[in-house]
């Protein structure tokens, strides 16, 4: 008898077990992949157009051209100071060139390499999310969130050192839209000139050729935080304080000429 009792007891905790080991599976949601999220957004912004197209932009009194995106690049900024001397920078896959009034500059490799940074982060964050795949790129699903009443994959991007470019220690995070695949909001911190983040918001959405162009309202924490990952919090909460607009004007998009086959 004891022996029988014994039996029941082991099958209907071995019963038990295996019912509760159902339940977990049927209910554990697997984490989405952030690189995947990214892939989509990406694909959403324009995707396989980015590398058919020349873009040309103005941004705070300054032209870029753009080519050869994804491959063999070319960014040029032209513009003029207040004495009317014109200058000209080109930003290259293997060197950075200026010239003033036509004439090429020598400049030192200092110089040189603050001026091709300044040039490649505005092509870089007017382009964004395109840049997301590069290789350098490490991302992290940080769950979903909502901002505005609207449902969104949190990601964070870190870099490697290794071709990572000279700010590969900065944190950024994405707000990629769960059912548009959108990118309406990021935030970075970042190291040089003493340090300090922003939160940005998408706004004068539009599309241009299939590719998706925004301006941004600039914020930074009231708090004084670094810590970008509380950032979509603060900013429901009114803890984001507006100091510019990020605005891309005169955007042009054309498609290259591709050499035949």
């Amino acid at each position: 008898m004891r022996q029988n009792i014994f039996l029941l007891f082991i099958a209907v905790f071995l019963l038990s077990c295996e019912n509760n080991a159902t339940n977990n599976s049927s209910t554990e949601v697997e984490a989405p992949s952030a690189a995947t999220l990214i892939q989509k957004a990406i694909d959403n912004h324009g995707g396989e157009v980015y590398k058919k197209v020349a873009i040309d932009f103005d941004f705070r009194d300054r032209h870029f051209h753009v080519e050869g995106i994804g491959g063999d690049f070319t960014y040029i900024r032209s513009f003029s100071d207040t004495t009317g001397t014109q200058f000209r920078d080109m930003l290259t896959n293997s060197a950075f060139s200026r010239e003033i009034n036509g004439e090429k500059q020598q400049l030192t490799p200092k110089d040189s390499a603050a001026y091709a940074n300044s040039v490649n982060s505005v092509v870089y964050f007017a382009l964004l999310p395109y840049f997301l795949q590069d290789a350098a790129v490490q991302s992290s699903y940080l769950g979903e969130v909502t901002i505005k009443g609207e449902p969104y994959h949190k990601i964070k991007v870190t870099f490697q050192q290794d071709g990572g470019g000279k700010d590969f220690d900065d944190e950024y995070i994405y707000w990629l839209h769960k059912d548009k695949n959108t990118m309406d909001y990021l935030a970075y911190n970042y190291q040089v000139d003493g340090g300090g983040a922003r939160f940005r918001e998408a706004y004068n959405v539009r599309t241009i050729e299939g590719i998706r162009f925004a301006d941004y309202i600039n914020y930074k924490p009231t708090t004084g935080t670094l810590d970008v990952v509380t950032f979509d919090d603060l900013f429901a909460q009114g803890k984001m304080e507006e100091l510019s607009r990020i605005d891309t004007e005169n955007v042009k998009v054309e498609l290259e000429k591709m050499a035949d086959n």
